[in-house]
């Protein structure tokens, strides 16, 4: 499959789209005027809003923090235009959302996907094309901090997030190999998927040679797998896109370790995504919150169809359903897996065994990740509902900010926002995936403009005392003489 289209785009029609995106945003007022009141510490200027990740979480915000007036300034610790899983670890051929989804676009049709590819390659290439090839999306997403004008700062790595209890918020970030300690007044965490954590690593796979294993999500040259046996652990869509990846980079085979006796066939996730639970998951009792992101969690969401297809058109690949894995020996170069079906004899395994949210493996959060409060602190479910996952996720505030396991233990905690994955049992799906996330980056930057105004509402009253541009000049009217038109209507009676 061709990962972006065949035909050589249309730069005049790109240029076009372009203008049409810049006469929306004049129209719009967009940018508006900045209006929150510069602010330096320590004689270093304090940015408004840092935002920790500039992938579609990081640029949407900023771009909807922009409408509001606010200016905010994303840290990236990846190369320039490789933000985001999407050109580096990400292996899917396609997007599994629908491509008519706005995604980033914030109600704008000019910003949109489908204007781009469009604007591109026409209206018949858009109806041909089924899902969004998932190196065009970052093409998109490249087009996208471009035209919105985000300011990036890449290779900027977070070390250290200290909240100081004066209103500011002190980040240690290192770049150029030196570390330098940046102020805001608000920190929005937009890190993705393993947001608060890392790859889950199950026990079995601890302790073995690195070079005989690896996580989906981690970098690797899939052209070493060539000529190997090679085993999978998972059947989730990361598990199909690494096993697609292996055979067609020519490993020798590769075998499917699946602990379900068959794969989930509905994705049910899909199912939950209409207006009212995008917008009022937050207002939901904790009882409903919990059922419905456990249900969802517990149904599993299946691989996509066509990531299926491209493992089981190989002759040299097996679904092995039903097989748990037990343990796994390191003899020499070879791995014994031993699983509730027998022992496989394999020379690489890929476990596909999902993210986890696990400060531990976050240790620039190691200030504040003992003073978080999670929804293990806060709710306990049924015990036909136990969920891991969702135990471990933060129970946010009504803007996605943390919230402290006791009060007033960590002054300045409130001040850091957390719009990656983990947000989801507290809001819902509005904060990384792509058919909500406009509704979440409005929803936290309305948010954060409130906040902003309620902290300086003594220099805005300020402002609106000294306000004085008159829209009047006296010279619009002359004054009657009031006794003598009284008198002339007396007269007239």
């Amino acid at each position: 499959m061709s990962l972006r289209p065949p035909h050589a785009p249309a730069q005049n029609g790109l240029q076009a789209l372009e203008e049409r995106l810049r006469e929306d945003l004049l129209t719009l007022g967009w940018p508006a005027k900045s209006w929150i009141p510069p602010c330096s510490f320590q004689g270093q200027a304090v940015h408004d809003v840092l935002i920790i990740g500039a992938g579609q979480a990081g640029l949407a915000l900023a771009a909807a923090l922009a409408q509001l007036g606010i200016q905010a300034v994303l840290l990236d610790k990846s190369p320039h235009d490789f933000e985001g899983p999407w050109a580096t670890t990400a292996r899917m051929e396609t997007l599994r959302s629908p491509k008519e989804l706005l995604g980033p676009a914030l109600g704008l049709p000019s910003l949109s996907f489908r204007a781009w590819f469009i604007a591109q390659w026409g209206h018949q290439a858009w109806q041909q094309l089924d899902k969004i090839p998932r190196l065009q999306w970052m093409d998109y997403l490249r087009w996208y901090k471009r035209v919105t004008h985000a300011d990036v700062r890449n290779e900027h790595e977070l070390k250290t997030i200290r909240p100081q209890g004066n209103g500011l918020v002190a980040l240690d970030v290192n770049a150029n190999g030196k570390t330098k300690t940046w102020f805001a007044r608000r920190v929005v965490l937009a890190t993705g998927r393993d947001g608060l954590g890392g790859a889950h690593i199950p026990a079995f796979i601890q302790g073995l040679d690195r070079k005989h294993w690896a996580h989906s999500s981690h970098p690797m040259d899939y052209s070493s797998l060539r000529n190997l046996h090679v085993g999978v652990v998972g059947a989730g869509a990361s598990a199909m896109d690494s096993a697609a990846t292996a055979l067609e980079h020519g490993a020798a085979s590769v075998d499917m370790l699946i602990r379900r006796p068959d794969l989930p066939r509905i994705n049910k996730s899909k199912g939950s995504g209409v207006p009212g639970l995008t917008h009022g998951q937050y207002l939901l009792p904790d009882e409903w919150k919990w059922r419905v992101r456990h249900y969802i969690n517990a149904q599993q969401v299946p691989p996509p169809h066509d990531s299926t297809l491209r493992v089981s058109r190989h002759t040299n690949a097996y679904f092995h359903l039903g097989c748990a894995i037990e343990k796994v020996e390191q003899m020499g170069e070879k791995l014994r897996v031993y699983t509730t079906q027998g022992m496989f004899t394999l020379d690489f395994l890929i476990v596909s065994t999902g993210f986890a949210i696990d400060w531990a493996l976050r240790p620039e959060f190691s200030q504040i990740a003992p003073h978080v409060r999670l929804w293990g602190d806060r709710y306990t479910p049924p015990a036909n509902q136990r969920d891991e996952e969702l135990s471990s996720s933060p129970d946010l505030g009504p803007y996605f900010e943390f919230q402290p396991r006791t009060p007033a233990a960590l002054p300045g905690l409130e001040r850091l926002h957390c719009f990656s994955y983990p947000a989801a049992l507290s809001h819902g799906p509005v904060s990384g995936d792509i058919p909500a996330i406009s509704d979440g980056a409005r929803k936290l930057a309305q948010g954060l403009a409130a906040l902003f105004y309620r902290e300086d509402a003594d220099y805005h009253f300020t402002q609106l005392q000294n306000y004085a541009e008159p829209e009047l000049d006296g010279k619009e009217w002359t004054p009657a003489d009031t006794a003598a038109r009284i008198r002339s209507l007396g007269e007239q009676a």
